[in-house]
């Protein structure tokens, strides 16, 4: 399971890459002023940065959910086997 998480995971990442690079070639070939497309750029670099530093907080959130499932279900089962060695003896 943790290779399905992270293949997408992966690929999303480089969908984002890809649409950052697409985005600045776009902006660098478009027929605009130098100034206006340094502008453009650093406005886009900037939007970038933010949805960057979001997509990083919601990933920290669902790590964060995972580790206390997968904690809660370590601790159940060490409950689980603890229980059974009691009643086997």
């Amino acid at each position: 399971m943790a290779n399905d998480s992270s293949s997408g995971s992966g690929l999303f990442t480089a969908f984002v890459l890809g649409a950052v690079a697409g985005a600045a070639i776009a902006l660098l070939y478009a027929p605009a002023a130098g100034e206006e497309t340094r502008r453009k750029i650093a406005e886009k670099a900037r939007e970038g940065r933010k949805r960057a530093e979001s997509a990083m907080r919601e990933g920290q959130q669902a790590f964060s959910r995972h580790r206390d499932t997968i904690a809660q279900a370590f601790e159940r089962g060490r409950e689980g086997f603890e229980q059974a060695r009691k009643e086997s003896l």
